[in-house]
């Protein structure tokens, strides 16, 4: 099976948007894509939790954490519930925790690191709101993919079967 990013990155140059380098991939899918979800928080995976119960087949939640390196935003029971609903994966700008769990589950899943301690639950976060980390702009509706080369996000569905 050939790399999913360089292929994408080749045939289609001039439509995608690299991440910087910055994640480690850590779920039990090490290739992943779909329609981005957005949800900015800070410290307080509240919303992911909501989200993690929804329908997310052929999606991606896209959470900006502000980078923060002090709580976990993931764990190994919201991954399960992600998975069990359909979620393609996640991509998270701060950290997880539960990393073992969490490479056994069948969801994507890209952080910036581990960190064991969970967060505060306050109920806080907005959901489907343009987020920007990584030089580039993650838009509600648009399309994310992933592997163990990076992240990059499309502006419309690539025709990953071809691949």
């Amino acid at each position: 099976m050939k790399d999913l990013l360089p292929e994408l990155c080749d045939q289609f140059e001039s439509l995608v948007h690299v991440v910087e380098p910055m994640f480690m991939n850590v779920g039990g899918k090490e290739r992943f894509g779909g329609q981005i979800v957005t949800l900015k928080c800070h410290e307080d995976n509240s919303k992911v939790r909501e989200l993690a119960g929804q329908d997310g087949t052929g999606k991606v939640l896209v959470v900006d954490g502000g980078g923060s390196l002090r709580r976990a935003l993931l764990g190994d029971l919201l991954a399960a519930k992600a998975a069990a609903n359909g979620w393609e994966g996640m991509i998270i700008y701060g950290c997880i925790r539960d990393v073992n769990a969490i490479g056994e589950i069948e969801l994507g899943v890209q952080a910036l690191a581990t960190h064991p301690m969970k967060t505060e639950k306050r109920g806080l976060g907005d959901v489907n709101q343009t987020v920007t980390f990584g030089g580039v702009n993650f838009v509600p509706g648009h399309y994310v993919y992933a592997d163990n080369n990076g992240v990059l996000v499309a502006p419309h569905e690539l025709l990953v079967s071809e691949v």
